[in-house]
C-alpha cells in the first residue's frame, strides 16, 4: 500500500525518455488486464508528443503510479485536446490521482491554446462518473455502443459502451466546479421522472416512457457495478442493456448529462440529463 509519507512526495510532470514511456506500456497492462496487441506503445506516443500529444505521469520517487495522455484533434473545426487514456496503479487510487493528473493537462492545453478536451468512459463506472461530472464539470451529448469492441480486458465482459464527456475548460461552470472542493446533493432528485432506476437486488427497472413531455430525467445506476459482476454477469448485462436504452433514447430526443451524483444511504449513483443546454 501506498504510505502517507509516499502519498506527500508523488510529483506530476511530464513523461520523459524511453524508460518512462515502457512503463506507460507496463501500467496499461496492470491497470486494465489488456494484452500485448492492446497496448498503445512507445513507438507511437513518440512522434504523437512531437506534435502535440500531452502525456503526463504521477511518480512516487522513480516509479510511474499513473499517467494521462491525449492527442489533438479536430471537432466542429475547432481544434481539440482527446483525453486517450487515464491510469493510476490499483494502490494508489482514492487519493485523488486521477483528479490532479486531468487538472495538469488542462493547464497544459490552455497554454497550447486549446480550451476543449473530449473523452470516452463507460456509464455504468460510478466513481469515474462521479470525478468527470461532479468534480470536474463535463457534460455529454454521445452514447457510443460497442466503441471499442471486443477487447481482452477484464474490464470489458459487458461490452465496452461509452459516454463521450466535453470538457470546456475556461467555461464558468468547469471553474466553479474546480474551485469548489465540496458539491452537495441535489435535494430533488427523488422527484425527476426515471428512465431507469436501481430495484430490488439490484435489478434495472424501466421507468417513464414518454421523456417528450419532460425538460429533466434521471438515470439510475448500481453503486458498484464491478463487485456486481462478480456475482452475478448475467445481471451486469441486463444493466449494460438498460442503460444503453436509455441514454440513446433519451439523446435522440435531445437530451445531454448534465450532472451526476452519489447517493450513498442508497448505494446508487443518479445521472441528470436536461434538455436545455442553458447550464453549460
Amino acid at each position: 500500500m501506498a504510505s502517507s509519507n509516499a502519498q506527500a512526495a508523488i510529483e506530476i510532470r511530464d513523461i520523459e525518455g524511453i524508460a518512462e514511456l515502457r512503463a506507460v506500456e507496463e501500467l496499461q497492462k496492470e491497470v486494465w488486464g489488456v494484452d500485448d496487441r492492446e497496448v498503445f506503445p512507445t513507438l507511437a506516443l513518440i512522434p504523437m508528443r512531437e506534435v502535440g500529444g500531452v502525456l503526463i505521469g504521477a511518480f512516487d520517487g522513480d516509479r510511474m503510479i499513473g499517467f494521462v495522455f491525449g492527442f489533438p484533434g479536430y471537432e466542429n473545426g475547432r481544434i481539440i485536446l482527446h483525453s486517450d487514456m487515464l491510469a493510476v496503479s490499483p494502490e494508489y487510487r482514492s487519493h485523488g490521482l486521477g483528479y490532479k493528473l486531468k487538472l495538469a493537462q488542462r493547464e497544459r492545453a490552455l497554454a497550447s491554446g486549446i480550451d476543449t478536451i473530449t473523452w470516452t468512459f463507460d456509464p455504468l463506472q460510478s466513481l469515474n462518473a462521479h470525478l468527470n461530472f461532479g468534480k470536474l464539470g463535463v457534460i455529454a451529448d454521445r452514447y457510443r455502443v460497442d466503441y471499442y469492441g471486443e477487447t481482452t480486458s477484464f474490464l470489458h465482459s459487458t461490452g465496452t459502451d461509452r459516454l463521450w464527456v466535453t470538457w470546456l475548460l475556461d467555461s464558468a461552470r468547469v471553474k466553479e466546479r474546480i474551485a469548489s472542493a465540496a458539491r452537495s446533493e441535489w435535494a430533488a432528485l427523488n422527484e425527476i421522472p426515471a428512465i431507469v432506476r436501481v430495484g430490488e437486488n439490484e435489478e434495472p427497472v424501466t421507468g417513464n416512457e414518454k421523456i417528450s413531455d419532460e425538460r429533466l430525467l434521471a438515470i439510475e445506476i448500481p453503486e458498484n457495478i464491478n463487485a456486481l459482476l462478480q456475482k452475478d454477469v448475467e445481471l451486469a448485462i441486463r444493466w449494460r442493456e438498460a442503460t444503453r436504452n436509455a441514454f440513446t433514447r433519451s439523446m435522440a430526443a435531445g437530451f445531454f448529462v448534465e450532472e451526476f451524483y452519489l447517493i450513498g444511504e442508497k448505494s446508487v449513483g443518479v445521472y441528470l440529463l436536461s434538455l436545455a443546454k442553458s447550464a453549460v
